[in-house]
């Protein structure tokens, strides 16, 4: 009777294991998806800016100015 309801325990334990497992292999192609999704955006993006910026060049021809350029004189 005990070894009966044992090997009931064990069944019942190794069937929910087994359908933890299947959630979790779902789940990870999930993530997989969107993480492929998220990156193919942010190449696209990547692209965009670089396209942006050779089509916009600097209108006045200065050169960028650093941060210490802009305190106040004094500083």
């Amino acid at each position: 009777m005990q070894q009966t309801r044992n090997i009931a325990d064990t069944d019942r334990r190794l069937t929910e294991l087994e359908i933890k497992a299947a959630y979790t292999e779902d789940l990870l192609e999930q993530l997989d998806t969107v993480i492929i999704r998220q990156q193919q955006q942010i190449d696209r993006l990547l692209r965009e800016v670089a396209d942006l910026k050779q089509a916009a060049p600097d209108p006045t021809g200065i050169a960028p100015r650093g941060l210490r350029d802009d305190l106040p004189p004094h500083f």
